[in-house]
């Protein structure tokens, strides 16, 4: 009984309440702080570098992946500092946690050598202007639209709607579809025995009285007519240049012009053999 009243009055209880209450009190001020900090910086970045973005003669979408850039550089230096500020209340020696061997070590150098290589990758990528923000875009099997580029990551939205996180240093292969001009391409399923001059000549009408509808339609629909497509079935197929991001809108609704005025001739159409699904 004796040795646990030794060790209960070597506790110092009012030490340690004195530290925790200390170090309760800066954890409180530090986030009020940050919160202040970082509403100002925030109002500071729009006020001068998102203005002065603005008024540079880049395209609005190479504006909008800088801004989003540096915003995201600031928040990540804030970010750190803050986890920093934190470690160094509570008593954790962040520079030797850093420093040191072991298993904690190797785990600290492996994270920062991915980190820099989506660093450097993200860096070539915003200097070569590969993507910018609201493009539509092919990066590996993920098809979308740029929602954002960061430092370390680029976010696509999915053409289903999923936002997709890629790391920059996984993006080795980038396929840009918002440059130039797009392709909608129009595959029409038909019989052998279709008559290939009166489908020729309903798709001509078709276009001379649809054509002038669709200002993001670039010159007049290229007719190549029947050819075998992918999957071995006979198809009669137009082209339509059209501006980028476009050809998704052009496609469908001229698929169902000419169908429609396919089947009011009188030319029957068999069903398309499935393929695989493709965004």
């Amino acid at each position: 009984m004796t040795y646990i009243e030794n060790y209960w009055n070597k506790l110092q209880l009012e030490v340690i309440a004195e530290n925790i209450i200390s170090k309760t009190v800066s954890l409180i001020l530090l986030l009020i702080l940050f919160t202040i900090l970082k509403k100002l910086l925030d109002t500071l970045f729009t006020k001068t570098i998102e203005r002065s973005i603005s008024f540079t003669k880049q395209s609005p979408m190479r504006q909008r992946t800088m801004t989003k850039l540096l915003h995201n550089v600031m928040n990540y230096a804030l970010y750190f500092l803050l986890a920093y500020w934190i470690l160094s209340i509570l008593g954790i020696p962040v520079s030797s946690l850093l420093a040191g061997a072991g298993i904690a070590g190797v785990a600290v150098g492996l994270g920062a050598q991915g980190f820099l290589s989506d660093m450097v990758n993200g860096f070539f990528i915003l200097f070569e202007n590969q993507l910018e923000v609201d493009e539509t875009v092919e990066v590996g099997d993920i098809s979308g639209t740029v929602a954002s580029i960061g430092i370390r990551t680029t976010q696509i939205v999915g053409f289903d709607g999923t936002l997709h996180f890629i790391p920059n240093r996984n993006i080795s292969t980038v396929s840009n579809q918002s440059r130039g001009n797009m392709r909608a391409q129009i595959d029409l399923p038909i019989y052998t025995h279709t008559n290939l001059d009166k489908v020729d000549a309903i798709i001509q009408t078709v276009n001379n009285e649809n054509v002038s509808r669709y200002p993001e339609i670039i010159n007049s629909p290229d007719i190549i007519g029947a050819i075998m497509n992918n999957n071995n079935q006979l198809v009669f197929r137009v082209n339509i240049f059209v501006q980028n991001g476009q050809q998704y809108r052009i496609s469908p609704a001229f698929f169902q012009l000419y169908q429609t005025a396919l089947l009011e001739a009188g030319i029957q159409l068999p069903t398309v053999t499935p393929i695989s699904p493709r965004p």
